[in-house]
Protein backbone atom coordinates (compact mmCIF):
# COMPACT_ATOMS: atom_id res chain seq x y z
CA UNK A 1 0.00 0.00 0.00
CA UNK A 2 1.37 3.39 -0.95
CA UNK A 3 2.04 5.99 1.72
CA UNK A 4 -0.24 9.01 1.56
CA UNK A 5 1.37 10.78 4.35
CA UNK A 6 3.78 12.78 2.51
CA UNK A 7 7.41 13.17 2.73
CA UNK A 8 9.82 11.47 5.06
CA UNK A 9 13.48 12.35 5.24
CA UNK A 10 16.13 9.65 5.42
CA UNK A 11 16.60 10.08 9.15
CA UNK A 12 12.91 9.32 9.71
CA UNK A 13 11.72 12.79 10.67
CA UNK A 14 8.60 14.03 8.96
CA UNK A 15 8.58 17.28 7.07
CA UNK A 16 5.49 19.39 6.73
CA UNK A 17 4.07 19.67 3.24
CA UNK A 18 4.40 23.23 2.10
CA UNK A 19 1.27 24.83 3.53
CA UNK A 20 2.10 28.17 2.02
CA UNK A 21 1.28 27.30 -1.57
CA UNK A 22 -1.18 29.82 -2.90
CA UNK A 23 -4.80 28.81 -3.19
CA UNK A 24 -4.69 29.64 -6.87
CA UNK A 25 -2.02 26.97 -7.17
CA UNK A 26 -4.23 24.49 -5.33
CA UNK A 27 -6.87 24.81 -8.03
CA UNK A 28 -4.43 23.11 -10.38
CA UNK A 29 -3.06 20.76 -7.73
CA UNK A 30 -3.18 17.03 -8.48
CA UNK A 31 -3.73 15.61 -4.99
CA UNK A 32 -3.34 11.94 -5.82
CA UNK A 33 -0.26 12.41 -8.01
CA UNK A 34 1.63 14.22 -5.26
CA UNK A 35 0.76 11.47 -2.81
CA UNK A 36 2.10 8.77 -5.11
CA UNK A 37 5.58 10.24 -5.10
CA UNK A 38 8.18 8.28 -3.14
CA UNK A 39 9.16 9.68 0.26
CA UNK A 40 11.65 12.51 0.08
CA UNK A 41 12.35 15.81 1.76
CA UNK A 42 10.29 18.60 0.29
CA UNK A 43 11.93 21.70 -1.04
CA UNK A 44 10.25 24.18 1.24
CA UNK A 45 11.21 27.09 -1.01
CA UNK A 46 8.66 26.36 -3.73
CA UNK A 47 8.18 29.10 -6.22
CA UNK A 48 5.04 31.04 -5.48
CA UNK A 49 2.35 31.21 -8.13
CA UNK A 50 1.85 34.39 -10.13
CA UNK A 51 -1.49 34.95 -8.43
CA UNK A 52 0.08 34.81 -4.96
CA UNK A 53 2.90 37.16 -5.93
CA UNK A 54 0.55 39.65 -7.53
CA UNK A 55 -1.83 39.61 -4.55
CA UNK A 56 1.01 40.12 -2.09
CA UNK A 57 2.48 42.93 -4.15
CA UNK A 58 -0.94 44.51 -4.57
CA UNK A 59 -1.56 44.66 -0.82
CA UNK A 60 2.05 45.35 0.10
CA UNK A 61 2.26 42.15 2.09
CA UNK A 62 5.63 40.50 2.61
CA UNK A 63 6.03 37.03 1.22
CA UNK A 64 5.18 34.32 3.75
CA UNK A 65 8.28 32.48 4.83
CA UNK A 66 8.09 28.72 5.23
CA UNK A 67 7.79 27.48 8.78
CA UNK A 68 9.47 24.19 9.63
CA UNK A 69 7.57 21.69 11.69
CA UNK A 70 8.01 22.30 15.39
CA UNK A 71 7.47 18.64 16.16
CA UNK A 72 10.34 16.58 17.42
CA UNK A 73 11.48 13.64 15.39
CA UNK A 74 8.82 10.92 15.55
CA UNK A 75 9.42 7.19 15.46
CA UNK A 76 6.54 5.92 13.28
CA UNK A 77 5.87 2.28 13.94
CA UNK A 78 2.66 2.54 11.90
CA UNK A 79 4.01 5.07 9.46
CA UNK A 80 4.58 2.61 6.67
CA UNK A 81 0.85 2.03 6.61
CA UNK A 82 -0.40 5.59 7.14
CA UNK A 83 -1.53 7.36 4.02
CA UNK A 84 -2.37 10.97 3.29
CA UNK A 85 -0.46 14.16 3.74
CA UNK A 86 1.36 14.50 7.02
CA UNK A 87 -0.55 17.28 8.67
CA UNK A 88 1.36 18.76 11.59
CA UNK A 89 -0.83 20.13 14.32
CA UNK A 90 0.73 23.53 14.44
CA UNK A 91 -1.29 26.51 15.51
CA UNK A 92 -3.25 28.24 12.82
CA UNK A 93 -3.06 31.96 12.29
CA UNK A 94 -6.58 32.26 13.65
CA UNK A 95 -5.39 32.82 17.21
CA UNK A 96 -3.91 36.12 16.10
CA UNK A 97 -5.42 39.18 14.38
CA UNK A 98 -3.77 38.26 11.09
CA UNK A 99 -3.50 34.99 9.24
CA UNK A 100 -0.19 33.46 8.17
CA UNK A 101 -0.63 34.99 4.72
CA UNK A 102 -0.61 38.48 6.20
CA UNK A 103 -4.24 39.25 5.37
CA UNK A 104 -6.77 40.27 7.97
CA UNK A 105 -8.86 37.29 9.02
CA UNK A 106 -12.62 37.55 8.76
CA UNK A 107 -14.25 38.86 11.97
CA UNK A 108 -16.30 35.66 12.12
CA UNK A 109 -13.15 33.65 12.89
CA UNK A 110 -12.49 35.28 16.27
CA UNK A 111 -16.17 34.97 17.16
CA UNK A 112 -16.09 31.31 16.20
CA UNK A 113 -13.05 30.48 18.33
CA UNK A 114 -14.63 32.23 21.29
CA UNK A 115 -17.85 30.25 20.86
CA UNK A 116 -15.97 26.97 20.42
CA UNK A 117 -13.93 27.45 23.59
CA UNK A 118 -17.04 28.35 25.59
CA UNK A 119 -18.55 25.01 24.53
CA UNK A 120 -15.76 22.94 26.11
CA UNK A 121 -16.83 20.21 28.53
CA UNK A 122 -14.49 19.23 31.38
CA UNK A 123 -14.31 15.99 33.33
CA UNK A 124 -12.17 15.97 36.45
CA UNK A 125 -10.26 18.99 35.26
CA UNK A 126 -9.56 17.79 31.72
CA UNK A 127 -11.37 18.86 28.51
CA UNK A 128 -13.14 15.83 27.04
CA UNK A 129 -15.38 17.29 24.35
CA UNK A 130 -17.69 20.11 23.33
CA UNK A 131 -21.34 20.53 24.18
CA UNK A 132 -23.80 20.17 21.27
CA UNK A 133 -25.24 23.67 21.69
CA UNK A 134 -24.83 26.54 24.12
CA UNK A 135 -28.16 28.26 23.53
CA UNK A 136 -29.01 30.12 26.72
CA UNK A 137 -32.22 31.51 25.26
CA UNK A 138 -34.15 28.27 25.55
CA UNK A 139 -35.20 26.35 28.64
CA UNK A 140 -35.74 23.14 26.69
CA UNK A 141 -32.34 21.47 26.72
CA UNK A 142 -33.37 18.00 25.49
CA UNK A 143 -29.98 16.40 24.82
CA UNK A 144 -28.20 19.47 23.42
CA UNK A 145 -26.27 19.72 26.69
CA UNK A 146 -24.38 16.50 25.91
CA UNK A 147 -21.19 15.67 24.00
CA UNK A 148 -22.14 13.83 20.80
CA UNK A 149 -19.59 11.67 19.03
CA UNK A 150 -20.59 12.80 15.54
CA UNK A 151 -20.98 16.44 16.61
CA UNK A 152 -17.53 16.53 18.17
CA UNK A 153 -15.76 15.53 14.92
CA UNK A 154 -15.47 19.06 13.44
CA UNK A 155 -14.54 20.42 16.89
CA UNK A 156 -11.80 17.81 17.16
CA UNK A 157 -10.47 18.68 13.71
CA UNK A 158 -10.44 22.38 14.57
CA UNK A 159 -8.37 21.75 17.71
CA UNK A 160 -6.01 19.40 15.86
CA UNK A 161 -5.45 21.95 13.11
CA UNK A 162 -4.78 24.56 15.76
CA UNK A 163 -2.14 22.44 17.49
CA UNK A 164 -4.28 21.44 20.49
CA UNK A 165 -4.50 17.63 20.34
CA UNK A 166 -4.96 16.86 24.05
CA UNK A 167 -8.72 17.34 24.06
CA UNK A 168 -9.02 14.94 21.12
CA UNK A 169 -6.90 12.34 22.89
CA UNK A 170 -9.00 12.71 26.03
CA UNK A 171 -12.20 12.31 24.03
CA UNK A 172 -10.94 9.18 22.26
CA UNK A 173 -9.96 7.55 25.55
CA UNK A 174 -13.13 8.51 27.42
CA UNK A 175 -15.46 7.21 24.69
CA UNK A 176 -13.35 4.07 24.50
CA UNK A 177 -14.02 3.49 28.20
CA UNK A 178 -17.73 4.04 27.62
CA UNK A 179 -17.71 1.42 24.86
CA UNK A 180 -16.91 -1.23 27.49
CA UNK A 181 -20.04 -0.45 29.47
CA UNK A 182 -22.97 -2.85 29.51
CA UNK A 183 -25.48 -1.61 26.94
CA UNK A 184 -29.10 -2.60 27.44
CA UNK A 185 -32.42 -1.38 26.05
CA UNK A 186 -35.35 -2.91 27.90
CA UNK A 187 -34.29 -6.57 28.13
CA UNK A 188 -32.04 -6.59 25.08
CA UNK A 189 -28.25 -6.27 25.23
CA UNK A 190 -26.54 -4.31 22.46
CA UNK A 191 -23.35 -5.48 20.78
CA UNK A 192 -20.13 -5.07 22.73
CA UNK A 193 -18.58 -2.82 20.10
CA UNK A 194 -21.34 -0.18 19.98
CA UNK A 195 -20.04 3.31 20.67
CA UNK A 196 -22.25 5.82 22.50
CA UNK A 197 -24.24 8.42 20.63
CA UNK A 198 -23.39 10.92 23.36
CA UNK A 199 -22.33 11.35 26.96
CA UNK A 200 -22.85 13.85 29.73
CA UNK A 201 -20.79 14.88 32.76
CA UNK A 202 -22.81 14.68 35.96
CA UNK A 203 -21.67 16.79 38.92
CA UNK A 204 -22.44 15.72 42.47
CA UNK A 205 -21.95 18.79 44.68
CA UNK A 206 -22.55 16.82 47.87
CA UNK A 207 -19.85 14.21 47.24
CA UNK A 208 -17.81 16.68 45.20
CA UNK A 209 -17.42 14.12 42.42
CA UNK A 210 -18.05 13.79 38.70
CA UNK A 211 -19.31 10.82 36.70
CA UNK A 212 -20.08 10.18 33.05
CA UNK A 213 -23.51 9.17 31.78
CA UNK A 214 -23.63 7.67 28.27
CA UNK A 215 -26.50 7.23 25.84
CA UNK A 216 -26.25 4.26 23.47
CA UNK A 217 -29.67 4.88 21.95
CA UNK A 218 -31.80 3.94 24.95
CA UNK A 219 -32.69 7.61 25.52
CA UNK A 220 -32.68 8.73 21.89
CA UNK A 221 -35.82 9.67 19.99
CA UNK A 222 -36.91 6.40 18.40
CA UNK A 223 -34.49 4.33 20.52
CA UNK A 224 -32.06 3.75 17.64
CA UNK A 225 -28.41 2.87 18.25
CA UNK A 226 -25.92 5.19 16.49
CA UNK A 227 -24.33 3.13 13.70
CA UNK A 228 -22.11 6.04 12.67
CA UNK A 229 -20.49 6.68 16.09
CA UNK A 230 -18.00 3.82 15.78
CA UNK A 231 -17.03 4.89 12.28
CA UNK A 232 -16.46 8.49 13.36
CA UNK A 233 -14.38 7.26 16.31
CA UNK A 234 -12.01 5.32 14.02
CA UNK A 235 -11.88 8.33 11.69
CA UNK A 236 -10.87 10.60 14.60
CA UNK A 237 -8.23 8.15 15.82
CA UNK A 238 -6.58 8.30 12.41
CA UNK A 239 -6.94 12.10 12.23
CA UNK A 240 -5.21 12.41 15.62
CA UNK A 241 -2.40 10.12 14.45
CA UNK A 242 -2.00 12.07 11.21
CA UNK A 243 -1.95 15.43 12.91
CA UNK A 244 0.43 14.66 15.76
CA UNK A 245 2.66 11.96 14.31
CA UNK A 246 2.03 10.08 17.58
CA UNK A 247 1.19 6.43 16.92
CA UNK A 248 1.30 5.40 20.59
CA UNK A 249 -2.39 6.13 21.12
CA UNK A 250 -3.53 3.96 18.20
CA UNK A 251 -1.11 1.22 19.28
CA UNK A 252 -2.53 1.00 22.80
CA UNK A 253 -4.08 -2.45 23.38
CA UNK A 254 -7.32 -0.75 24.42
CA UNK A 255 -7.58 1.19 21.14
CA UNK A 256 -6.70 -1.87 19.10
CA UNK A 257 -9.41 -3.84 20.91
CA UNK A 258 -11.90 -1.00 20.48
CA UNK A 259 -11.37 -1.00 16.73
CA UNK A 260 -11.70 -4.76 16.53
CA UNK A 261 -14.98 -4.67 18.48
CA UNK A 262 -16.43 -2.07 16.12
CA UNK A 263 -15.27 -4.04 13.10
CA UNK A 264 -16.68 -7.29 14.50
CA UNK A 265 -20.16 -5.74 14.48
CA UNK A 266 -19.81 -4.65 10.85
CA UNK A 267 -18.03 -7.65 9.38
CA UNK A 268 -20.11 -10.39 11.00
CA UNK A 269 -21.64 -12.90 8.62
CA UNK A 270 -25.39 -13.20 8.22
CA UNK A 271 -28.07 -13.42 5.55
CA UNK A 272 -26.77 -10.42 3.61
CA UNK A 273 -26.32 -10.76 -0.14
CA UNK A 274 -24.75 -7.28 -0.40
CA UNK A 275 -21.51 -5.93 1.14
CA UNK A 276 -23.38 -2.83 2.36
CA UNK A 277 -24.68 -2.47 5.93
CA UNK A 278 -28.40 -2.85 6.64
CA UNK A 279 -29.55 -0.06 8.96
CA UNK A 280 -32.64 1.31 10.65
CA UNK A 281 -34.00 4.81 10.14
CA UNK A 282 -32.44 7.42 12.43
CA UNK A 283 -29.08 5.68 12.89
CA UNK A 284 -26.84 8.55 11.71
CA UNK A 285 -26.87 12.35 11.35
CA UNK A 286 -30.41 12.01 10.02
CA UNK A 287 -31.58 10.73 13.38
CA UNK A 288 -35.31 10.82 12.79
CA UNK A 289 -37.60 8.89 10.47
CA UNK A 290 -36.76 10.11 6.96
CA UNK A 291 -36.97 7.00 4.79
CA UNK A 292 -33.25 6.19 4.97
CA UNK A 293 -33.73 2.68 6.35
CA UNK A 294 -32.06 -0.04 4.30
CA UNK A 295 -28.61 0.75 2.95
CA UNK A 296 -28.18 4.56 3.25
CA UNK A 297 -25.29 6.22 1.44
CA UNK A 298 -24.13 8.09 4.58
CA UNK A 299 -23.52 4.85 6.47
CA UNK A 300 -21.96 3.04 3.51
CA UNK A 301 -19.51 5.90 2.81
CA UNK A 302 -18.57 6.16 6.50
CA UNK A 303 -18.24 2.37 6.66
CA UNK A 304 -15.84 2.49 3.71
CA UNK A 305 -13.85 5.32 5.30
CA UNK A 306 -13.65 3.54 8.66
CA UNK A 307 -12.50 0.28 7.05
CA UNK A 308 -9.70 2.06 5.21
CA UNK A 309 -8.63 3.94 8.35
CA UNK A 310 -8.67 0.74 10.42
CA UNK A 311 -6.62 -1.03 7.78
CA UNK A 312 -3.91 1.56 8.35
CA UNK A 313 -4.11 1.61 12.15
CA UNK A 314 -4.42 -2.07 13.08
CA UNK A 315 -1.23 -3.72 14.28
CA UNK A 316 0.08 -6.64 12.30
CA UNK A 317 -0.22 -9.15 15.14
CA UNK A 318 -2.23 -12.37 14.95
CA UNK A 319 -5.56 -10.71 15.75
CA UNK A 320 -4.82 -7.72 13.57
CA UNK A 321 -3.86 -9.80 10.53
CA UNK A 322 -7.17 -11.67 10.66
CA UNK A 323 -9.09 -8.40 10.54
CA UNK A 324 -6.85 -6.97 7.82
CA UNK A 325 -7.73 -9.88 5.57
CA UNK A 326 -11.45 -9.50 6.24
CA UNK A 327 -11.30 -5.73 5.73
CA UNK A 328 -9.46 -6.06 2.43
CA UNK A 329 -12.05 -8.47 1.03
CA UNK A 330 -14.93 -6.28 2.18
CA UNK A 331 -13.40 -3.11 0.75
CA UNK A 332 -13.10 -4.64 -2.70
CA UNK A 333 -16.68 -5.90 -2.64
CA UNK A 334 -18.04 -2.65 -1.19
CA UNK A 335 -16.26 -0.38 -3.67
CA UNK A 336 -17.51 -2.45 -6.60
CA UNK A 337 -21.07 -2.49 -5.28
CA UNK A 338 -21.23 1.23 -4.57
CA UNK A 339 -19.57 2.34 -7.79
CA UNK A 340 -21.73 0.03 -9.84
CA UNK A 341 -25.17 0.33 -8.27
CA UNK A 342 -25.30 3.64 -6.38
CA UNK A 343 -23.78 5.87 -9.04
CA UNK A 344 -26.07 7.85 -11.32
CA UNK A 345 -25.46 10.34 -14.10
CA UNK A 346 -27.37 11.25 -17.24
CA UNK A 347 -26.49 8.05 -19.07
CA UNK A 348 -27.30 5.83 -16.10
CA UNK A 349 -30.59 7.65 -15.61
CA UNK A 350 -31.52 7.03 -19.22
CA UNK A 351 -30.63 3.34 -18.86
CA UNK A 352 -32.85 2.95 -15.80
CA UNK A 353 -35.65 4.76 -17.64
CA UNK A 354 -35.51 2.00 -20.29
CA UNK A 355 -35.19 -0.96 -17.91
CA UNK A 356 -37.04 -4.20 -18.46
CA UNK A 357 -38.48 -5.81 -15.34
CA UNK A 358 -39.11 -9.29 -13.99
CA UNK A 359 -35.75 -10.55 -15.24
CA UNK A 360 -34.65 -13.87 -13.81
CA UNK A 361 -31.17 -15.48 -13.87
CA UNK A 362 -27.64 -14.29 -13.24
CA UNK A 363 -27.58 -12.51 -16.61
CA UNK A 364 -30.26 -10.00 -15.56
CA UNK A 365 -29.39 -6.37 -16.26
CA UNK A 366 -31.97 -4.93 -13.86
CA UNK A 367 -30.62 -6.96 -10.95
CA UNK A 368 -32.71 -5.28 -8.25
CA UNK A 369 -35.92 -5.29 -10.31
CA UNK A 370 -36.30 -1.52 -10.15
CA UNK A 371 -39.53 -0.36 -11.79
CA UNK A 372 -38.84 2.52 -14.22
CA UNK A 373 -42.18 4.12 -13.33
CA UNK A 374 -40.83 4.64 -9.81
CA UNK A 375 -38.40 7.29 -11.09
CA UNK A 376 -39.39 10.63 -9.49
CA UNK A 377 -40.29 13.43 -11.88
CA UNK A 378 -37.88 15.92 -10.33
CA UNK A 379 -34.75 13.95 -11.23
CA UNK A 380 -35.14 14.44 -14.98
CA UNK A 381 -34.73 18.20 -14.61
CA UNK A 382 -32.24 17.96 -11.74
CA UNK A 383 -29.68 15.78 -13.54
CA UNK A 384 -27.24 17.99 -15.49
CA UNK A 385 -25.53 16.98 -18.71
CA UNK A 386 -22.19 16.93 -16.90
CA UNK A 387 -22.33 15.66 -13.35
CA UNK A 388 -23.45 12.77 -11.21
CA UNK A 389 -23.69 11.53 -7.62
CA UNK A 390 -24.22 8.53 -5.37
CA UNK A 391 -27.94 8.09 -4.76
CA UNK A 392 -29.33 7.70 -1.26
CA UNK A 393 -30.24 4.02 -1.09
CA UNK A 394 -30.38 0.83 -3.17
CA UNK A 395 -32.23 -2.32 -2.18
CA UNK A 396 -34.64 -4.78 -3.86
CA UNK A 397 -37.13 -2.84 -6.03
CA UNK A 398 -36.13 0.41 -4.29
CA UNK A 399 -33.87 3.27 -5.27
CA UNK A 400 -33.79 6.51 -3.31
CA UNK A 401 -32.65 9.13 -5.80
CA UNK A 402 -32.34 11.95 -3.28
CA UNK A 403 -29.03 13.80 -2.94
CA UNK A 404 -27.33 13.31 0.44
CA UNK A 405 -24.49 15.79 0.97
CA UNK A 406 -22.58 14.06 3.76
CA UNK A 407 -22.47 10.67 2.03
CA UNK A 408 -21.22 12.11 -1.26
CA UNK A 409 -18.54 14.25 0.40
CA UNK A 410 -17.28 11.30 2.45
CA UNK A 411 -17.27 9.21 -0.74
CA UNK A 412 -14.85 11.75 -2.25
CA UNK A 413 -12.62 12.02 0.84
CA UNK A 414 -12.38 8.24 1.32
CA UNK A 415 -11.85 7.65 -2.42
CA UNK A 416 -14.92 5.48 -2.55
CA UNK A 417 -15.66 7.72 -5.50
CA UNK A 418 -13.24 7.34 -8.40
CA UNK A 419 -11.47 10.52 -9.56
CA UNK A 420 -13.95 10.75 -12.44
CA UNK A 421 -16.91 10.36 -10.10
CA UNK A 422 -15.45 12.92 -7.68
CA UNK A 423 -15.18 15.42 -10.51
CA UNK A 424 -18.74 14.68 -11.56
CA UNK A 425 -20.02 15.33 -8.01
CA UNK A 426 -18.29 18.72 -8.03
CA UNK A 427 -19.78 19.43 -11.46
CA UNK A 428 -23.23 18.66 -10.09
CA UNK A 429 -22.77 21.04 -7.14
CA UNK A 430 -21.71 23.83 -9.48
CA UNK A 431 -24.52 23.14 -11.95
CA UNK A 432 -27.18 22.94 -9.25
CA UNK A 433 -25.85 25.64 -6.93
CA UNK A 434 -29.21 27.24 -6.26
CA UNK A 435 -30.78 23.91 -5.30
CA UNK A 436 -27.92 22.48 -3.20
CA UNK A 437 -26.45 25.67 -1.72
CA UNK A 438 -28.87 28.52 -2.27
CA UNK A 439 -28.42 31.38 0.19
CA UNK A 440 -26.94 29.25 3.00
CA UNK A 441 -24.81 26.14 2.54
CA UNK A 442 -25.60 23.26 2.46
CA UNK A 443 -28.67 21.13 1.79
CA UNK A 444 -28.38 17.94 3.84
CA UNK A 445 -30.90 16.28 1.48
CA UNK A 446 -32.37 17.34 -1.82
CA UNK A 447 -35.23 17.55 -2.59
CA UNK A 448 -37.62 17.78 0.33
CA UNK A 449 -40.50 15.35 0.55
CA UNK A 450 -43.95 16.83 1.07
CA UNK A 451 -47.71 16.25 1.10
CA UNK A 452 -48.81 12.62 1.13
CA UNK A 453 -45.27 11.31 0.75
CA UNK A 454 -44.19 13.32 3.80
CA UNK A 455 -47.03 11.84 5.86
CA UNK A 456 -46.12 8.28 4.84
CA UNK A 457 -42.32 8.53 5.05
CA UNK A 458 -41.91 10.66 8.20
CA UNK A 459 -45.08 9.67 10.05
CA UNK A 460 -46.21 13.32 9.97
CA UNK A 461 -43.05 14.45 11.81
CA UNK A 462 -43.65 18.13 12.76
CA UNK A 463 -39.90 18.81 12.86
CA UNK A 464 -39.17 17.42 9.39
CA UNK A 465 -41.70 19.43 7.43
CA UNK A 466 -40.71 20.32 3.87
CA UNK A 467 -37.48 22.31 3.50
CA UNK A 468 -36.82 22.12 7.24
CA UNK A 469 -34.39 20.26 9.49
CA UNK A 470 -33.38 16.97 7.83
CA UNK A 471 -36.07 17.30 5.16
CA UNK A 472 -34.21 19.67 2.86
CA UNK A 473 -32.84 21.98 5.55
CA UNK A 474 -29.49 23.76 5.12
CA UNK A 475 -26.74 22.81 7.60
CA UNK A 476 -23.65 25.05 7.98
CA UNK A 477 -21.68 22.17 9.57
CA UNK A 478 -21.42 20.58 6.13
CA UNK A 479 -19.06 23.39 5.06
CA UNK A 480 -16.00 21.51 6.29
CA UNK A 481 -16.88 18.40 4.30
CA UNK A 482 -17.52 20.41 1.14
CA UNK A 483 -14.27 22.35 1.57
CA UNK A 484 -12.20 19.20 2.06
CA UNK A 485 -13.84 17.58 -0.98
CA UNK A 486 -13.23 20.72 -3.04
CA UNK A 487 -9.53 20.84 -2.15
CA UNK A 488 -9.10 17.12 -2.87
CA UNK A 489 -10.65 17.57 -6.33
CA UNK A 490 -8.72 20.77 -7.06
CA UNK A 491 -11.80 23.01 -6.91
CA UNK A 492 -11.29 25.26 -3.83
CA UNK A 493 -13.10 28.13 -5.55
CA UNK A 494 -16.38 26.28 -4.93
CA UNK A 495 -15.66 26.09 -1.20
CA UNK A 496 -14.52 29.70 -1.07
CA UNK A 497 -17.79 30.81 -2.63
CA UNK A 498 -19.83 28.79 -0.11
CA UNK A 499 -17.83 30.06 2.87
CA UNK A 500 -18.21 33.68 1.81
CA UNK A 501 -21.94 33.08 1.55
CA UNK A 502 -22.11 31.63 5.05
CA UNK A 503 -20.05 34.49 6.51
CA UNK A 504 -22.79 36.97 5.63
CA UNK A 505 -25.16 35.33 8.11
CA UNK A 506 -23.61 32.96 10.66
CA UNK A 507 -22.32 35.43 13.26
CA UNK A 508 -25.28 37.76 12.87
CA UNK A 509 -27.66 34.82 13.34
CA UNK A 510 -25.69 33.43 16.34
CA UNK A 511 -24.52 30.21 14.65
CA UNK A 512 -27.83 28.39 14.11
CA UNK A 513 -28.01 24.62 13.87
CA UNK A 514 -29.79 24.74 10.50
CA UNK A 515 -31.74 26.99 8.13
CA UNK A 516 -35.15 26.45 6.54
CA UNK A 517 -36.63 27.17 3.14
CA UNK A 518 -35.84 26.19 -0.42
CA UNK A 519 -32.92 28.60 -0.50
CA UNK A 520 -31.99 28.32 3.19
CA UNK A 521 -33.11 31.87 3.80
CA UNK A 522 -34.70 31.44 7.24
CA UNK A 523 -33.23 30.36 10.58
CA UNK A 524 -34.68 26.93 11.33
CA UNK A 525 -37.95 27.02 13.22
CA UNK A 526 -36.56 24.77 15.97
CA UNK A 527 -32.86 25.45 15.38
CA UNK A 528 -30.66 25.94 18.43
CA UNK A 529 -28.40 28.97 18.46
CA UNK A 530 -24.65 28.66 19.10
CA UNK A 531 -24.71 25.14 17.72
CA UNK A 532 -21.14 23.96 18.25
CA UNK A 533 -20.69 21.98 15.08
CA UNK A 534 -21.90 24.93 13.01
CA UNK A 535 -19.11 26.95 14.64
CA UNK A 536 -16.48 24.22 14.27
CA UNK A 537 -17.49 23.32 10.72
CA UNK A 538 -16.87 26.91 9.67
CA UNK A 539 -13.48 27.04 11.42
CA UNK A 540 -12.30 23.78 9.85
CA UNK A 541 -13.37 25.00 6.41
CA UNK A 542 -11.41 28.23 6.88
CA UNK A 543 -8.30 26.44 8.13
CA UNK A 544 -8.38 23.93 5.28
CA UNK A 545 -8.38 26.78 2.78
CA UNK A 546 -5.59 28.57 4.66
CA UNK A 547 -3.45 25.44 4.94
CA UNK A 548 -4.42 22.69 2.49
CA UNK A 549 -1.86 20.29 3.98
CA UNK A 550 -4.46 19.68 6.72
CA UNK A 551 -6.35 17.69 4.11
CA UNK A 552 -4.19 14.72 5.05
CA UNK A 553 -6.14 14.40 8.31
CA UNK A 554 -9.44 13.76 6.58
CA UNK A 555 -8.70 12.39 3.11
CA UNK A 556 -7.36 9.16 1.64
CA UNK A 557 -5.99 8.67 -1.83
CA UNK A 558 -7.43 6.11 -4.21
CA UNK A 559 -6.36 2.52 -3.67
CA UNK A 560 -5.16 1.43 -7.09
CA UNK A 561 -6.14 -2.16 -6.34
CA UNK A 562 -9.82 -1.20 -6.13
CA UNK A 563 -10.38 -0.55 -9.82
CA UNK A 564 -13.71 0.85 -11.03
CA UNK A 565 -16.09 -1.74 -12.52
CA UNK A 566 -16.17 -2.46 -16.23
CA UNK A 567 -19.38 -1.08 -17.68
CA UNK A 568 -21.29 -2.76 -20.44
CA UNK A 569 -21.56 -0.77 -23.63
CA UNK A 570 -25.35 -0.65 -23.85
CA UNK A 571 -26.63 -1.03 -20.33
CA UNK A 572 -25.89 -0.27 -16.73
CA UNK A 573 -25.33 -3.55 -14.92
CA UNK A 574 -27.80 -3.65 -12.06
Amino acid sequence: MSSLDGDVSQNGSLKRVDALRALAEIEEFDFSRSLDKPPRTLNMERQRSCDERSMNELFGVPSPSPRPSSRAENNFRLSDHLDGLYSPGRRSGFNTPRSQYGFETHPSVAEAWDALRRSLVFFRGQPVGTIAALDNNTDEQLNYDQVFVRDFVPSALAFLMNGEPEIVKNFILKTLRLQSWEKKIDRFHLGEGVMPASFKVLHDPIRNSETLMADFGESAIGRVAPVDSGFWWIFLLRAYTKSTGDTSLAEMPECQKGMRLILSLCLSEGFDTFPTLLCADGCCMIDRRMGVYGYPIEIQALFFMALRCALLLLKQDDEGKEFVERITKRLHALSFHMRSYYWIDLKQLNDIYRYKTEEYSHTAVNKFNVIPDSLPEWIFDFMPVHGGYFIGNVSPAKMDFRWFCLGNCIAILSSLATPEQSTAIMDLIESRWEELVGEMPLKVIYPAIESHEWRIVTGCDPKNTRWSYHNGGSWPVLLWLLTAACIKTGRPQIARRAIELAETRLVKDNWPEYYDGKLGRFIGKQARKFQTWSVAGYLVAKMLLEDPSHLGMVALEEDKQMKPPMRRSHSWTF
